[in-house]
């Protein structure tokens, strides 16, 4: 699945709604292989319309598989780590070099533009139509889908590589789309512009990548998906590192869009190319290793591919109500930024926005998505067996033992935002990073609707319905969307965007409860609510008296030690041992079932 921070290794532009959790994911459809799933776990992961496939005659034993499937959840756990890392580490070069504010604004507009195109003309099918078919095809032709494999990488290639062209041309049109605010200031739009032509071009390079790893992932190898984006954070860090040294940090250059030089937008927009034009191409040795032989294959018709783009048509919807609220969030925060800078207030923008939901997202991407990794195959088992008590036991399974974590690092990020922002962000200036905190506090309570939502949609795609998760995802972007708006219109520009971070975790918290009564109507009126509701709120019993003594203990340290680097990260060393020291001691004393399962699995992986 391609995502903005997929892509970008876990270091770009989410723009607030194109996310690994609100568009339909699928590592692999049907049995990736015979090793890789046991019977019971076989079948889709959750993700769109598609033709089930039937199991393998000849499936593995059911310890051997389960240790297949642990392996290579492993190795995509670990991969979507170093990425998430490596993605960091990015981020911290960018805002070293060029900051928090409106020239990084307008670069963010610029690399966030070929995502929402990319995954708008095709991306969001591949992923919930196409991926099925090709393993089916894997499973049912006698080449093995190789044939279909190629046809679909030609006609990607094909198509984007058009794409990509007219948007090359069009790039000032998009980019006064994206931001009128930066499309009224001529030198802001000159630079804005030059980034955008260096980065549309990541498109083409995007669908490759996607493709190429859902082809290694149809046949079991699932690991170089997950690792090559980290080839990509390195390319970029190496790019903005090279800025750095040619130029100087921010905070002695102070560089903006009316200071910055051609050659220097030049280093930094070749330097992404490069990158998503590495992390694609790297793929290739993985494929030969695979055994699968790249040929450019024309003949389309009567494959299978127009019936496959057919299906596509909730999938296009579901992401055309995403972009749309994409671009209202970062036409206001870009607007808001501007202002807020003029006032003095750095930080208070697009790029504020998407580096705190970048930080936000982790607990997410590596807790919950590993915890569903395992169980949604069994789930889409269930479900095609009409076995709902099966899909319930495991949608409430993933619900509360992601939840363990979850709703900790949710009140760890309202408690604790500032001095983790102050030490990621040091780089760019004390008031950047600062306002960076204040939009990662207002994100933190809504990581618990964001990783319910992500859960319960799972269980509409179990049952291959797109349609009920394509009204969802209206729902949640226009009630973003309005809540974003009114916290541009009400809220000074300096805690605009911190309103549209607190609109965020609200539209998902509206979306789970319209999520949560349908699926349990589709489920026969049991989706073990209470149960799930108890577990939810006693954790949030033990969190919140943690998240208070940590973040009082982290302010109190804060006026002792200061706000620079150092005093960060001992403020947050001390704020955090405090929040969970307090957190575990209360979550033993209420017994959670949940809890002592984690302190279990833990104590085995180290042999005590």
């Amino acid at each position: 699945m391609s995502t903005p921070d997929d892509r970008n290794g876990g270091g770009g532009p989410a723009g607030g709604f194109l996310t690994e959790d609100t568009l339909p994911l699928r590592l692999s459809g049907g049995n990736p292989s015979p090793s890789a799933l046991p019977p019971k776990e076989a079948g889709t992961h959750a993700g769109g319309q598609n033709d089930t496939v039937p199991p393998t005659a000849a499936a593995p034993p059911r310890a051997r598989g389960a240790s297949s499937l642990l392996k290579s959840s492993a190795v995509m756990a670990a991969g979507t780590i170093v990425s998430r890392i490596t993605g960091f580490l990015r981020t911290l070069v960018m805002a070293a070099a060029i900051g928090v504010g409106t020239l990084n604004d307008s670069y963010q507009v610029a690399n966030v533009l070929p995502t929402m195109i990319y995954v708008l003309v095709g991306g969001g099918a591949l992923n919930a139509v196409f991926v099925p078919q090709l393993v089916r095809a894997m499973k049912k032709d006698d080449d093995g889908g190789e044939a279909y494999a190629n046809r679909l990488l030609t006609l990607v290639v094909v198509a984007l590589a058009g794409v990509t062209v007219i948007c090359v041309l069009a790039a000032p049109l998009l980019v006064h789309m994206m931001s009128p605010d930066i499309a009224s200031d001529p030198r802001r739009m000159a630079v804005t512009v030059a980034f955008a032509r260096y980065c549309l071009p990541t498109m083409f390079f995007m669908g490759v990548h996607v493709v190429l790893g859902q082809i290694l992932n149809a046949r079991g190898r699932f690991g170089a998906m997950m690792w090559t984006p980290v080839l990509n954070n390195i390319v970029i860090i190496a790019a903005f590192g090279g800025f750095i040294w040619a130029f100087g940090g921010f905070t002695d250059s102070g560089i903006g869009p009316s200071t910055i030089t051609p050659q220097g937008v030049r280093l930094l927009g070749l330097g992404t190319l490069l990158g998503l034009g590495v992390q694609a191409l790297a793929m290739l040795p993985y494929l030969r290793d695979a055994g699968f032989t790249l040929r450019a294959r024309f003949d389309f018709r009567g494959h299978g591919l127009g019936k496959a783009m057919g299906l596509a048509k909730w999938t296009l919807f579901f992401v055309l109500a995403n972009q749309i609220g994409m671009i209202v969030v970062t036409q206001l925060a870009t607007k808001a930024g501007a202002v807020a800078e003029r006032s003095g207030y750095t930080g208070s923008g697009i790029t504020a926005y998407n580096y705190a939901l970048l930080l936000w997202q982790m607990p997410q991407a590596i807790i919950t998505v590993s915890v569903m990794t395992a169980v949604l195959p069994r789930i889409s088992r269930s479900a095609q067996d009409g076995d709902a008590t099966a899909v319930r036991d495991d949608l409430s399974h993933g619900l509360r033992t992601s939840a363990v974590a979850i709703v900790p690092c949710a009140f760890a990020f309202l408690a604790l935002g500032v001095p983790m922002a102050m030490l990621l962000y040091a780089g760019s200036g004390t008031e950047g990073a600062r306002g960076i905190g204040y939009v990662l506090m207002a994100f933190g309570p809504g990581l618990i609707p964001y990783s319910v939502q992500y859960v319960v949609l799972r269980g509409f795609y179990a049952f291959e319905d797109t349609r009920t998760p394509f009204y969802n995802t209206v729902i949640v972007a226009l009630v973003n969307a309005t809540a974003s708006g009114l916290s541009f219109v009400f809220l000074p520009p300096r805690w605009a965007v911190a309103g549209m971070a607190a609109s965020y975790g609200l539209a998902f918290a509206v979306g789970v409860g319209v999520a949560w009564r349908r699926l349990r109507m589709r489920l026969g009126g049991d989706l073990d609510g209470p149960r799930v509701l108890r577990t939810y709120a006693r954790l949030t019993v033990a969190a919140a008296p943690a998240a208070l003594a940590g973040g009082g203990t982290a302010f109190a340290l804060t006026r002792v030690v200061g706000s620079n680097a150092w005093g960060a990260l001992a403020t947050l060393l001390v704020g955090g041992a405090v929040l969970l020291g307090v957190f575990l001691a209360l979550a033993r004393l209420m017994r959670l079932p949940e809890l002592n399962a984690l302190f279990g699995m833990v104590r085995g992986r180290l042999g005590r």
